[in-house]
């Protein structure tokens, strides 16, 4: 069977050359005679892949040396918890934007902290307007002596995404930016923290990323778990414990992979392309509908829907008989929901778009 185009959120699509480079290994990487997946963490072997893939990402993203490259577990789910125990050690006090599931999953997560005396604020939220759009600078409620801003740059679930860094006055912003790492240039030096899981852009499911400006490093709260301490972690040298070794191989492959089609300015470029595809088809036709405020479209996901439910539905079994997986929103949005991301090919998205166009026709 060939291979499909994938559209799933996550874990996504990785690159056809990275995956027949790590087959190419998978027995004997570099002459070791194992594979990566069973190398001791402590050999020659993987802690070569280890430096390799820290510094890789510092060049590809353009990472200073003021900041920490930590590979850790547990998601991004875990460093919504992780980010108010390291960082809450000032005021207390803590301000998220709530612009989709993730980032209001991560406000959950840091009420927690409210039982030991800290303030967890929502400093916007679009929620009322079901997440199609982003809050304004003007929007912002910030609380001056926060100790952190936290955001979800791309929202997998509803499309949107940050066109903006916020203004904060200094105050640390803590970005999970898991489902748009790797696939346009950041300025890292905006960000206090920023983090991502893999499993969209980087490598399979299992490995965390987190780039933390070293200053924000210290002892986090009293009784905070050794494996959520970022001080520890990061005088480890990421290796407290076993690391994701796999992923780690396969993130320094894809990274490497990256800096050779000429770094995320290309990649930017070619998402671009790829996105565009899609929304201008969208944008001139009334059969198919797309929520997200025009300005505020993310590149990684494009969420749309038909009139109706029964037709949403029979557009992606129909999807899945034409090589398509994965195309159905999620389940608090409904509809259709297609992430192209980085190792999505653009003939993938002139597939689908062609795919649309015959389903309108038979169903318009």
């Amino acid at each position: 069977m060939s291979r499909i185009y994938n559209f799933s959120a996550g874990p996504s699509m990785l690159p056809e050359d990275v995956l027949e480079r790590a087959a190419a290994e998978i027995k004997d990487y570099d002459g070791s005679g194992m594979s990566v997946m069973e190398m001791s963490h402590r050999s020659k072997f993987f802690i070569d892949i280890a430096e390799r893939a820290q510094a890789v990402f510092r060049r590809v993203i353009g990472i200073p040396d003021s900041y920490e490259v930590l590979f850790l577990q547990g998601g991004a789910t875990l460093q919504f918890a992780m980010i108010p125990a390291n960082l809450l050690t000032g005021s207390g006090k803590a301000d998220y934007v709530i612009t989709g599931n993730f980032s209001n999953n991560a406000y959950k997560e840091g009420l927690i902290y409210e039982t030991f005396g800290k303030k967890m604020h929502i400093a916007a939220t679009t929620k009322d307007e079901n997440f199609t759009r982003i809050p304004s600078q003007g929007e912002l409620d910030l609380t001056p002596d926060a100790d952190y801003l936290h955001i979800c740059v791309n929202n997998t679930v509803y499309g949107t995404k940050w066109q903006y860094t916020p203004e904060t006055n200094g105050v640390p912003i803590a970005a999970d930016m898991s489902s748009c790492l790797l696939s346009e240039p950041v300025d890292v030096e905006k960000y206090g923290i920023i983090y991502a899981g893999a499993q969209k852009n980087i490598a399979p499911s299992g490995l965390t990323i987190a780039i933390v400006r070293k200053d924000l490093i210290g002892d986090p709260l009293p009784g905070t778990p050794t494996m959520l301490n970022y001080k520890k972690i990061a005088e480890k040298e990421s290796m407290y414990n076993t690391p994701p070794c796999w992923p780690i191989y396969i993130a320094m492959l894809v990274a490497e992979r990256i800096e050779s089609l000429g770094g995320l300015a290309a990649m930017h470029e070619k998402n671009v392309e790829k996105a565009n595809i899609l929304y201008d088809y969208l944008d001139g036709t009334d059969f198919y509908s797309a929520p997200v405020v025009p300005s505020d479209r993310s590149l990684m996901n494009v969420v749309f829907r038909t009139a109706s439910e029964e037709l949403d539905a029979k557009f992606v079994k129909e999807s899945a008989a034409n090589g398509m997986n994965n195309l159905k929103g999620h389940r608090s949005v409904g509809g259709m929901r297609a992430s192209i991301y980085n190792a999505m090919p653009r003939e993938g998205v002139e597939h689908l778009v062609s795919f649309m166009k015959e389903f309108e026709r038979s169903n318009g």
